[in-house]
């Protein structure tokens, strides 16, 4: 008789709350309330002087660059209404700093470093 072997399950198959996916679905999570990136830069500063693993260093870096350039981004498009040209700005803000998170948030689910924490871009 052939016997059927279960096949393994990773260790680690759900989703893990951990400190960088915290921040990353904090700022996402802004896009629909508009506060709670604030508490995500504040995790984020508090968070990078804790004791951490040497992949998490990468994604705090990343994230706090992250909600300069959407700051940044977005006041420029704010202001930059006048003229109209905010209106395309401040939509290619949001794409960033949503595509910023998701990478960040894929990264962290892995416990792989960000590859470029020092880039502006994606």
């Amino acid at each position: 008789m052939d016997e059927m072997k279960p096949t393994p399950t990773p260790a680690n198959s759900g989703f893990e709350f951990n400190n960088p996916t915290i921040i990353s679905l904090l700022y996402l999570a802004s896009f629909m309330t508009g506060v709670t990136a604030i508490i995500g830069i504040v995790l984020a500063f508090v968070w990078r002087n804790e004791p951490k693993a040497d992949w998490e260093v990468s994604h705090y870096h990343y994230l706090i660059n992250t909600f300069w350039i959407g700051l940044a981004g977005s006041v420029l498009g704010f202001m930059l209404m006048i003229v109209l040209i905010g209106f395309l700005i401040l939509p290619a803000v949001a794409v960033l700093v949503i595509v910023r998170s998701v990478m960040s948030l894929l990264n962290a689910q892995k416990h792989a470093p960000m590859p470029n924490p020092s880039t502006w871009l994606a």
